[in-house]
């Protein structure tokens, strides 16, 4: 399932931290804003060097939740690789 245009221009509008962190509140349930949070989180320790099995050790999660992020972060194309460069950075 892909985000629709609208949801997605309507994000690009957001400046503040505050009125996204309340729009996730929002449209989001507790569950999903956990898994968001963990996964954003998982994707962090691959970018800063750490090893699939102490991720999953230090979140709590199995391997296989962490091979997709690994993927992702091997690419350097990737944009959640672009936007912790520029977390990193900054």
């Amino acid at each position: 399932m892909e985000l629709s245009d609208s949801l997605i221009q309507l994000l690009c509008r957001i400046n503040d931290p505050e009125e996204m962190s309340s729009l996730f509140t929002e449209i989001l349930t507790p569950h999903e804003q956990h898994n968001l949070s963990l996964r954003w989180k998982l994707m962090q320790a691959l970018y800063e060097g750490k090893s699939q099995r102490q991720i999953a050790s230090d979140l709590g999660i199995s391997l296989c939740k962490i091979t997709r992020g690994s993927k992702i972060m091997k690419n350097p194309k990737s944009t959640s690789r672009k936007l912790l460069e520029i977390n990193i950075n900054h």
